[in-house]
């Protein structure tokens, strides 16, 4: 046995191991992707070559014959064979006989090996590989080595599955790799599933480091929303490292060929950023309806300047049933107002101030033509509207704000008019440990200038002028407890809040963009119980809450219970159109969230109205998460004379292979605007599914049912195939759609592919 060291060859070996990882990575390409980048190899050009054989014989300055257990290495790359022969004056290396090479992790073994070491030029025949990339592992016929950056891998597969008979995996005719101009090109490629070949192209693109590159992306068969067949075949423009464009031919059979389109973009000027993002879709004469439909959607943002910047959003569809016929997803579907706003932002260290111009397409629930109580409101147009922001937080123990809003209403059928609105406010609060104290002053002035148009003959100038007092109070205080038998501290804090606001008539002041706010916890502590400018309430009432808290040792919060409510000295007299409020005493709001055990959540609320006695709302949710992958949610919501629904999902195991995925949201009772009278019970929205994790790839399916308008429903049927590290192929996006329906939803495979 013998040893023998010789100069340094370059590394070239590994080059063709990544190309069918690349390929993968080119297929599978989404417009979100997160590539997955080899980590760099550190330089061994310097490094010498260790040889190691039974038998060396020749001349070291020309020819080295090595025989029986041959061994070759230099830093992290090794070779073993039966043997070998180096050239010394061609710097080449010819290995035979269970050839095998281990490099940063990837191996592969081979019949025969030769390597020129100073042009890279050689060839593997039959090799057998496995990368560390991917887990991936296959084989091909021949790896022709064509330069440095250059290499040929014939008849070549692909696969992360384990073992000699992979349930899936790809293979290509011919696989050529430029990894200096990171460009890989594939002959014919079939991808075989369980050895039956389930798509196949005859020629790929694609990036050996996977980076984003132009090609088709893998086509989505399946069923819309009305339950017709379609078809539809992305094709993806990598423009450049900050752009780029995806093409969606989609053919419906029921109603024709939809094009669509996505554009995005970010990048840096001189001035700034700048990102957007703009989706274009549209029908030609639609089969069904005769007409031509579209939708638009763009956003984007860009920086002009320090604290200056400007952008727009801005959403249209070609009529009032496009959500209905053409969304798949329970939001796109129940969008009736698309917002279109233009506006330009200024920031300073104190201060910032915003103009926009902004209105809505409103599109109509087709049954509101039968039934005027489901009629979608207008909202105003705001053309323009200017907004300025001032306040610094402890200036000498003060805290000041200044709030400022000029803005023009337009409606078609209602009142118009200008709004001037200025808010000020100061405070000063008194912390210590254990108690505070913060008294504070609201001065608010507005004028109106209005329209005489669309009928109204009412006064044209409107101006008030409120100033509101408040004092907010509160005590702490701590003990040492136990709750589950674990160590708490345990708070109590007591809590009052006083508000007077002088009365103001203000039955003259039009309703722009206010309404009577929620009543929740948060809205106890809040001076005016209205959201928006157009009412300032009047008040002399007081809140009364109390909190109790149970907190771990290590700060994290293991229980919340909470109580209050409002009383009124004297019932407030302003109010909205068609608004009743008769009461000394707010509805008692209780609540109570927190985590039971390590597996257990819920949270809850009731609202009782007091003045009645009978109870107005309630909500109690909770989650049992007894590990991965496993979670029941339960949900109960009531609201009276509006809303009375049960919400149950979860995600399960069936099996060790199989998983269940699924959600109910019924309605116990179903109410009608303006009718207080329950009908009968309603399916809102229902989702079946089923998952089967393999060891490489991953099998998801289910259908989805969802209410779309008053009287008519869509149910989306998807499925997908998910080969890990290559491709997701199927119809519809169930991922998005798990993840979005079942609070916990889990993907089996997260430690593989991308999100």
């Amino acid at each position: 046995m013998s040893w023998f060291s010789a100069h340094p060859f370059p590394p070239r070996q590994a080059l063709a191991l990544y190309v069918l990882a690349s390929a993968a990575a080119g297929m599978s390409l989404p417009l979100h992707a997160q590539n997955v980048v080899p980590a760099p190899h550190p330089d061994e050009q310097d490094l010498p070559i260790t040889i190691h054989a039974e038998d060396i014989s020749g001349r070291p300055d020309r020819q080295l014959n090595l025989e029986r257990n041959v061994e070759l290495t230099r830093g992290q790359t090794r070779l073993t064979a039966d043997s070998a022969c180096y050239m010394r004056v061609e710097d080449q290396v010819t290995a035979t006989g269970n050839v095998k090479m281990w490099r940063f992790g990837d191996r592969y073994k081979g019949d025969e090996l030769q390597l020129n070491l100073e042009t890279g030029k050689g060839y593997v025949l039959r090799p057998e590989y496995r990368l560390q990339l991917n887990n991936a592992q296959g084989n091909a016929s021949r790896i022709d080595f064509l330069g440095e950056d250059v290499a040929l891998v014939r008849d070549g597969t692909y696969s992360t599955c384990e073992g000699p008979d992979p349930d899936w995996y790809l293979k290509s005719s011919t696989l050529r790799l430029d990894s200096g101009r990171d460009v890989g090109l594939a002959g014919k490629t079939v991808i075989y599933f369980k050895d039956v070949p389930i798509i196949g192209t005859p020629a790929l693109s694609f990036s050996l480091s996977g980076a984003r590159r132009s090609g088709w992306l893998a086509p989505t068969v399946g069923f819309g929303s009305k339950g017709k067949a379609e078809i539809m075949v992305p094709y993806y423009f990598n423009i450049a490292p900050n752009r780029d464009l995806t093409l969606y031919p989609r053919m419906m059979f029921d109603r024709g060929l939809q094009l669509g389109a996505t554009g995005r973009y970010l990048g840096v000027t001189g001035l700034g950023a700048y990102q957007g993002e703009t989706h274009l879709e549209g029908l030609r004469k639609d089969r069904e309806t005769g007409e031509d439909r579209w939708r638009v959607d763009s956003v984007h943002t860009q920086a002009l300047g320090p604290g200056w910047s400007y952008g727009w959003n801005l959403h249209a569809a070609s009529d009032d049933e496009y959500p209905s016929d053409f969304s798949r997803t329970v939001a796109a579907s129940a969008e009736r107002q698309l917002l279109r706003e233009v506006r330009t932002d200024f920031v300073g260290q104190y201060w910032n101030l915003s103009a926009r111009a902004q209105n809505y397409q409103v599109l109509q629930d087709p049954a509101a033509a039968n039934n005027p109580s489901l009629t979608v409101p207008r909202p105003y147009d705001r053309m323009p509207q200017i907004n300025f922001h001032a306040g610094r937080y402890d200036v000498k123990g003060f805290d000041w704000a200044v709030d400022a809003e000029a803005v023009s209403f337009w409606h078609p059928d209602l009142l118009r008019g200008n709004r001037a609105v200025a808010v000020a406010q100061v405070s000063y609060p008194i912390v210590r440990p254990g108690w505070f104290i913060t008294p504070k002053v609201i001065s608010h002035h507005s004028k109106y200038d209005l329209d005489r148009a669309n009928g109204y003959t009412g006064p044209t100038k409107l101006s008030r002028s409120l100033n509101t007092v408040s004092l907010d109070s509160g005590l702490v205080f701590e003990r040492d407890t136990t709750l589950f038998k674990s160590a708490m501290t345990q708070t109590l804090e007591p809590r009052l809040f006083y508000v007077y606001t002088p009365y103001k008539n203000q039955d003259l002041f039009p309703v722009f963009d206010t309404g009577r706010s929620g009543f929740n916890y948060a809205q106890l502590f809040s001076e005016n119980r209205y959201v928006g400018l157009d009412r300032v309430s009047d008040a002399n009432q007081l809140t009364a809450a109390l909190v109790s808290r149970f907190i771990q040792p290590d700060g994290a919060e293991r229980l919340r219970l909470a109580f209050g409510q409002r009383m009124y000295f004297k019932e407030p007299r302003v109010r909205l159109p068609g608004e009743a409020l008769h009461q000394s005493r707010s509805d008692v709001l209780l609540a109570a969230s927190g985590r039971i055990s390590e597996t257990w959540s819920f949270d809850s609320g009731v609202q009782y109205d007091a003045t009645g006695s009978n109870l107005y709302s309630s909500n109690l949710s909770t989650q049992w998460r007894p590990a991965a992958m496993k979670v029941l949610n339960a949900e109960y919501r009531y609201q009276r004379g509006s809303f009375r629904n049960v919400d149950l999902s979860g995600q399960w195991p069936l099996s060790s292979r199989w998983y269940g995925v699924g959600r109910v949201s019924y309605a116990l009772r179903s109410y009608t605007v303006g009718n207080a009278t329950p009908g009968k019970g309603k399916l809102l929205e229902s989702l079946v599914g089923l998952e089967y994790k393999a060891d490489c790839w991953v099998f998801r399916a289910g259908v989805q049912r969802f209410v779309t308008a008053a009287q008519t429903t869509s149910t989306p049927i998807f499925f997908q195939l998910e080969l890990n590290g290559l491709s997701r192929l199927g119809s519809g996006n169930p991922l998005e759609t798990f993840n979005k329906s079942v609070p916990g939803y889990q993907q089996l495979n997260t430690n593989v592919g991308r999100p």
